[in-house]
């Protein structure tokens, strides 16, 4: 696990960086996973108290979080080296495209594979993926990694069609209805990707318990 040190603000966990009302570190559970997360956090994430990328990363001891605009490839993003067609990212597009006929629409709580074109690739086996890439940040900040990581082109295109609406609820505006926090992204991805369903529960149980502490439920 590649741990990325910030400093903390003041009055704030040193180790999940959360004002301390809102520490969440006495529930985090160490989660194993076969598949590998690599997290790229926009430098300018605005939302530190409700951000979710650290707290994923803490969770998951198979994860990477590396904090910057831009790296030269896959390999110096992860800091080893890394086939970039086994591995898959997290797609900003707009949808999936109708796939071929023999294609069944992709059912809520699914991760689909899609084409450059966003048409649905069912030449991809789950067992051929090493590891995952999320971006984090404002949807525009998510957009600018993703514009300015040309080799992001180069891996496997997945698109999440979410079971139900962001935990955030309204604590968070976000752009989308389908669009979900990068825990709860991660989540999802995983189970798509055949990781135990226990995984994806116990990273949204996280979540959870770090909204109820800010809705002042705990």
């Amino acid at each position: 696990m590649s741990l990325v040190k910030a400093a903390p603000i003041n009055d704030s966990c040193s180790n999940c960086l959360k004002p301390e009302r809102l520490c969440v570190c006495a529930a985090i559970a160490r989660i194993q996973t076969r598949k590998h997360v690599l997290i790229l956090q926009h430098p300018q994430e605005p939302d530190k108290e409700l951000g979710s990328a650290r707290l994923a990363h803490l969770c998951l001891p198979n994860s990477t979080l590396k904090i910057g605009l831009s790296w030269p490839n896959l390999t110096k993003a992860l800091g080893a080296q890394a086939i970039p067609g086994r591995w898959a990212v997290l797609y900003l597009g707009s949808g999936i495209k109708a796939g071929p006929s023999n294609f069944a629409a992709p059912q809520p709580g699914s991760l689909v594979f899609v084409t450059k074109s966003g048409v649905p690739d069912p030449t991809v086996r789950l067992r051929d993926i090493d590891g995952l890439v999320c971006l984090d940040g404002t949807w525009s900040q998510a957009k600018a990694l993703w514009w300015r990581n040309a080799w992001l082109l180069k891996l496997r295109r997945a698109i999440l069609v979410p079971k139900v609406k962001s935990l955030y609820g309204n604590l968070r505006r976000e752009p989308r209805r389908e669009c979900l926090s990068t825990i709860e992204s991660i989540a999802e991805a995983l189970c798509g990707l055949g990781e135990a369903p226990e995984a994806g529960q116990k990273l949204k149980e996280i979540f959870g318990t770090l909204l109820d502490k800010q809705r002042g439920k705990t």
